[in-house]
């Protein structure tokens, strides 16, 4: 098979540098896709590093920043951030050809909204709680194992529902934690809800997940925004499974050292997914004439903090 990734950022090069492991060991054909062609000459020259505990490897892998080149590709995981997704689509426009599965990879629900500008791809979806962060151009530290999901929205064609269950063997065999969700809205609007409550709060707060916990008064925030979140989900009729608040808490601990990605982005003066998290619960919200107070908060506070990168040192 043959794997592109499109957006080499700390998902992307995790997701690059477990798959390059499998490729080593079978056929696959691994890309990495960027847009900004001195990143992408770097990580062709260079290869992924890849970071755990206190080992490091490296992984040559295939990288360009011209779909052209690629030609052709199986399978497209679409890792950039959600902002970005409109562009990136276009940008790898001459590979979403028929019999292609297109996957969604970013935080968030809005991007489901966006499963019919793929083209003649197929669209599927995935959400992971994979810790991963950044330390560089083609560097990724393995923060945390997790779970990725992958499924559809709506029902495939054979092929592309195929091509879905070679993926997750893939990421199996890439020693990830993968399956195949028949019900991955569910799995999104969960994820949503844990990125809710801990996203943000890192970003404003300056700290890692687990510090969350011990923060006068976060809590209560945290639980305030995780419920608004919720409630959206009810009124959407989105099966809401376990206790939202109590897996918040649970990720926080379970990644108490990890580096959200939203804080990753403010520490490195990038735009946030903020719109995309708690601004997604804010909009839904007004459908049904649901109070946000909390999550209408938080995106005001990333927001001033993203206003005034130009005066913050670097």
């Amino acid at each position: 098979m043959r794997f592109v990734i499109v957006g080499p950022g700390a998902l992307g090069c995790l997701l690059g540098a477990k798959l390059a492991e499998a490729a080593a060991r079978t056929d696959h054909v691994l890309w990495i896709l960027d847009h900004d062609p001195k990143r992408a000459e770097q990580i062709r020259r260079k290869g992924l590093l890849y970071e755990k505990f206190d080992r490091q490897k490296r992984y040559p892998v295939n990288a360009c920043a011209d779909p052209l080149i690629i030609e052709r590709a199986d399978v497209l995981f679409l890792c950039v951030k959600s902002y970005a997704i409109e562009a990136a689509l276009e940008f790898c426009r001459p590979l979403l050809q028929p019999g292609t599965l297109l996957i969604f990879m970013q935080n968030g629900v809005g991007h489901v909204d966006l499963r019919d500008r793929v083209g003649e791809a197929a669209a599927a979806f995935g959400c992971t709680s994979e810790g991963a962060t950044s330390l560089g151009t083609g560097h990724v530290r393995h923060a945390g194992d997790g779970a990725t999901f992958l499924g559809f929205l709506d029902r495939p064609d054979d092929i592309s529902q195929a091509l879905l269950v070679k993926t997750v063997a893939a990421l199996q065999a890439a020693r990830l934690s993968a399956s195949v969700s028949e019900n991955i809205l569910t799995r999104l609007w969960a994820k949503l809800f844990v990125n809710v409550g801990i996203n943000a709060l890192t970003a404003i707060h300056d700290c890692m997940n687990g510090e969350l916990l011990t923060i006068a008064g976060v809590e209560r925030e945290m639980r305030e925004a995780v419920g608004e979140a919720e409630q959206v989900a009810l009124a959407k009729g989105i099966p809401v499974e376990n206790d939202p608040y109590q897996a918040t808490v649970a990720v926080c601990r379970a990644t108490a050292r990890n580096i959200s990605s939203m804080r990753q982005d403010v520490l490195k003066k990038r735009p946030t997914e903020i719109d995309a998290i708690n601004g997604a619960v804010v909009r839904e919200a007004l459908h049904f004439g649901i109070a946000t107070p909390v999550n209408t908060a938080l995106v005001r506070r990333v927001k001033e903090i993203e206003s005034n990168y130009s005066t913050q040192r670097s």
